[in-house]
C-alpha cells in the first residue's frame, strides 16, 4: 500500500510544462508567499499609478477641449463685434436720413422700400444680439453713457436728459456707449 500511495502522489504532481498547457502559471520553488505578495503589491502600485496618469491625461484633455471651445466662441463673438461696429455708422445714417425725411415724400414706394431696408438691417442686428441702450430718463452710468453735454451744476447732473448718438450692446457687452446730455433729475411735481 505504501507503493500505491507513492505512485498516486507522483501522478498528482503537475509539471511546469503541464501547468503552462493548462493555462496556469507555474510556481517555481523560489516563489514564496512573501515574494508573491511583494510582486502583487508592486503590480497593484504600478496599476494605480497608471490609472492616476490616465485620469490626469483625461482631465487635461477635457480642460483643453473646453478652453479651445471657449476661445473659438470668444473669437467669433469678437469678430461679430468688429463687424457690428463697422455697421453702426450705417444705422446712424439711416436714422438721420429718415428723421429728416420731408412729410410730402412719405408714402412713396421708394421711400417705403428704404424704410423696409432699415427695418431688415435692424432685425438682422437684433438676431445677432445687438440691442440699443436706453438712456433718456435713466441715471447716468459711465459704463453705458458718454456725457458730452451738461445742464446745471455738475453735482446735480445725474440723469440723462438728452441723447446725441444711440449706443449699442452686443449680448452683455457694450459695443458703443450712448453719447448723452446729463442734467438734474426731473422734479416729480413737474410730471
Amino acid at each position: 500500500m505504501d507503493n500505491q500511495t507513492t505512485d498516486e502522489a507522483v501522478t498528482d504532481q503537475v509539471t511546469p510544462a503541464d501547468a503552462t498547457e493548462a493555462g496556469q502559471v507555474p510556481v517555481s520553488e523560489t516563489d514564496t508567499l512573501e515574494g508573491l505578495q511583494a510582486r502583487l503589491a508592486a503590480i497593484t502600485a504600478e496599476k494605480e499609478e497608471n490609472l492616476r496618469g490616465w485620469q490626469r491625461a483625461q482631465a487635461d484633455f477635457l480642460n483643453y477641449r473646453r478652453r479651445a471651445e471657449q476661445e473659438r466662441a470668444d473669437l467669433i463673438r469678437n469678430a461679430e463685434g468688429e463687424l457690428v461696429l463697422h455697421l453702426l455708422p450705417v444705422v446712424d445714417d439711416f436714422n438721420r436720413a429718415l428723421a429728416g425725411l420731408p412729410p410730402e415724400l412719405q408714402g412713396l414706394t421708394w421711400v417705403d422700400g428704404i424704410l423696409l431696408i432699415e427695418r431688415k438691417l435692424r432685425a438682422v442686428l437684433e438676431s445677432h444680439g445687438v440691442t440699443p441702450i436706453e438712456a433718456i430718463g435713466k441715471p447716468f452710468d459711465p459704463y453705458e453713457h458718454e456725457a458730452v453735454l451738461r445742464d446745471g451744476d455738475p453735482g446735480e447732473a445725474t440723469t440723462v436728459v438728452g441723447e446725441l448718438q444711440k449706443g449699442y450692446r452686443l449680448h452683455d457687452r457694450v459695443l458703443r456707449p450712448t453719447m448723452v446730455k446729463v442734467g438734474p433729475p426731473p422734479n416729480p411735481e413737474d410730471r
